[in-house]
């Protein structure tokens, strides 16, 4: 039986070019993936579909997400430092693995993002890379830096360095999770979670529900929705709502 579920919606952009991949090694390991691509032409919706299977593949054979997410963005960091990266695609990335009898690791290059749901609590397991974090609100600046602008992705060629100089964090960062009971993972783009997280949402209860595939439209839907009626309240001739792309999955230790 399938334990995971895909939706996305386009929200009110010509065009979608995030993409989701799922890939099991022979050792067990499996990889889920989310890619938001950044930009809406139809080069960067090829690069992001083949660029999340190409993670998928990498992070499951290396049965851990930080490994497989390092070595794709170093083989496209070095491909660009090569041939020139102006132009060239680029898209927010989480990644995450889990390996029979072990601990589920976490990496992102982003602001996708990635929470966990269990028994009755939603987890958030990354940290945005983003100017609001670099930035943070405060009593000058209540809403801190842009959270659009992000300040690491698959596709730069940024090294560690660098990016502490700049944004005070690593290109990549990871975590590791010890489960200890059945719970549910989601990956989320920004467009899918923060309308919800805007309208302060109840995430566990709009994810705690079967059949996987309806609970993922209908948490896409919904999000569109809260985007299109909040941006139409502050401006009626600016209606707007961003791709909207999960994963759900159901696991266990």
């Amino acid at each position: 039986m399938r334990t995971y579920a895909t939706a996305q919606h386009t929200g009110t952009d010509p065009g979608q070019c995030d993409a989701t991949a799922v890939h099991t090694a022979p050792s067990g390991a499996r990889a889920y993936v989310l890619l938001d691509g950044i930009g809406r032409r139809d080069s960067t919706r090829e690069w992001t579909i083949t660029a999340a299977r190409r993670l998928a593949r990498a992070a499951s054979r290396r049965a851990d997400a930080e490994a497989g997410l390092r070595h794709v963005y170093n083989r496209y960091a070095q491909e660009r430092s090569e041939y020139g990266s102006a132009g060239m695609p680029k898209a927010a990335a989480v990644v995450v693995v889990t390996v029979p009898g072990g601990d589920m690791t976490v990496a992102w290059c982003g602001d996708s993002r990635a929470y966990l749901m269990t028994r009755g609590i939603t987890r958030r397991l990354t940290q945005d890379h983003n100017k609001r974090r670099v930035y943070p609100p405060c009593s000058l600046y209540p809403y801190g830096g842009n959270r659009n602008y992000i300040t690491s992705c698959l596709g730069s060629t940024a090294t560690d360095d660098v990016a502490r100089s700049m944004h005070n964090h690593p290109v990549i960062e990871t975590t590791r999770v010890t489960l200890d009971g059945p719970c549910r993972l989601l990956l989320a783009s920004d467009g899918a979670y923060e309308p919800h997280e805007d309208a302060r949402h109840d995430l566990y209860a709009e994810l705690d529900d079967d059949p996987l595939s309806q609970v993922a439209r209908e948490f896409v839907d919904l999000a569109v929705d809260t985007a299109i009626v909040t941006s139409r309240a502050v401006d009626p001739n600016q209606v707007y709502a961003d791709n909207a792309t999960v994963l759900l999955a159901d696991l266990r230790p």
